[in-house]
């Protein structure tokens, strides 16, 4: 059984933590590459929502990896497994690395539906439970370039208990043993790299035992669990999963599950997390939402990678701010972000501006604000995708932003900027 021969090569870490770097030779041929810190191409069945892959071909630099969910396929497993060929060629997906997460991290998940044999994922006929077995039936057929182990990732909730935290962390390494076990055994796999879960909700102690004890298996790198948006406050936050990457190996890549928002990537880039899911633009389309937060951290930061925002638009744009941390399960997703502005407002029926002022998006380029805001309240598809064009534009230079600042030791500018502050 062949081993992923992913590489991480890393050219500098800032601050202890922050990690600047590529991952090379991934996919089963070694032909891909990808910047870290970085994000992952957000689908639903391999499909960027709203647009199709002529459309999303149109934006430069996209990443190298593609993430789908076993919530999504798994109802789709006899087609997988008749049709043989993985769903890379079922979809039409010729030139990507495939990464299969076991949550969709834009959707919620119900909980309490773990046992110490099974998980369960929400497709859109309801609950499919999994076994080990079945789990990896599904990677068989799938056939992707990385997946993430199966995992008891329900204890982020502030009720759950620390014996509840314990027998978390228990079973997903006992789960991670058993699919590791049928891996080395599939040819289906051959090549093929297994991300191990960290666990261990809000307690120290257990967050570093699963980190360790992770560590010492064959995985190709890790997925950091229940740090999701609303799960905890954020300091908290960023002091765990600082104290896990000290425990990880430096060769590995670290994945962080559920957290998007710029202020929240950047705080948990600083703590040591490589990779994050991509899911934020597609969760401020759905909001008729139009992202507008400034990165530019060039002398002139005026010149591009923000909106240009009148005292109405700042007002509106912060607004989010002083909503509280929720749980997930409460977490309205059709509530703006400070990072957004809100297109379906009618102070943008006579705007004729670009989304955002130097923007080189295909939507910045040939539309203005208005005619977004008309497609909105008409409910035209076509919104939609301007939008998705826009956000995952902007959302990847802001990536793009955060490997220039590492390099160039500006991220309490890019923080400044991102945060609003400093605009001048």
């Amino acid at each position: 059984m062949a081993a992923s021969r992913m590489k991480l090569e890393l050219s500098r870490v800032v601050q202890g933590n922050a990690r600047l770097g590529l991952l090379k030779e991934m996919g089963r041929m070694g032909q891909h590459s990808l910047d870290i810190p970085g994000c992952l191409l957000y689908t639903h069945l391999g499909t960027v929502p709203h647009l199709t892959q002529d459309t999303l071909h149109t934006l430069s630099s996209l990443p190298a990896v593609t993430q789908v969910t076993l919530s999504n396929m798994a109802e789709h497993q006899d087609v997988l497994e008749e049709f043989k060929g993985g769903f890379k060629k079922f979809a039409g997906l010729h030139d990507t690395v495939l990464y299969c997460s076991l949550h969709d991290p834009a959707a919620q998940c119900p909980t309490g539906h773990t046992t110490n044999k099974t998980v369960s994922v929400w497709g859109s006929g309801g609950r499919i439970e999994l076994t080990v077995a079945k789990f990896m039936a599904l990677q068989k057929a799938v056939q992707p370039d990385w997946y993430q182990s199966m995992a008891d990732g329900e204890t982020w909730q502030a009720s759950a208990s620390r014996k509840r935290v314990r027998k978390s962390v228990d079973r997903t390494l006992a789960h991670l043993d058993e699919c590791l076990m049928v891996h080395q055994k599939s040819q289906e796999l051959d090549g093929v790299g297994v991300f191990g879960v960290v666990e261990g909700g809000d307690i120290l102690e257990e967050r570093l035992r699963s980190a360790r004890e992770t560590a010492k298996r064959p995985v190709a790198g890790f997925c950091l669990d229940g740090f999701q948006t609303g799960a905890m406050d954020q300091v908290l936050r960023s002091q765990l999963i600082s104290a896990v990457t000290k425990e990880l190996p430096e060769d590995k890549p670290r994945l962080l599950q559920g957290v998007g928002r710029p202020d929240e990537v950047l705080a948990c880039v600083e703590a040591g997390v490589d990779l994050f899911e991509g899911f934020f633009p597609f969760q401020a389309t759905e909001r008729g939402c139009a992202l507008c937060f400034s990165f530019d951290i060039t002398p002139d930061p005026e010149s591009a990678g923000r909106a240009d925002l009148t005292a109405a638009d700042e007002e509106q744009r912060t607004a989010g701010e002083t909503q509280p941390n929720r749980d997930l399960n409460c977490v309205d997703q059709t509530h703006m972000t400070s990072f957004e502005m809100n297109l379906k407002d009618k102070r943008y029926r006579d705007d004729f501006r670009p989304l955002v002022d130097g923007c080189g998006c295909y939507c910045c380029r040939n539309h203005q604000r208005a005619y977004v805001h008309h497609l909105l309240v008409t409910n035209e598809l076509l919104a939609g995708v301007l939008l998705m064009i826009h956000n995952t534009s902007h959302y990847h230079g802001f990536f793009r932003a955060i490997r220039a600042a590492l390099a160039s030791d500006k991220m309490d500018l890019l923080r400044r900027r991102v945060l609003g502050n400093g605009k001048k």
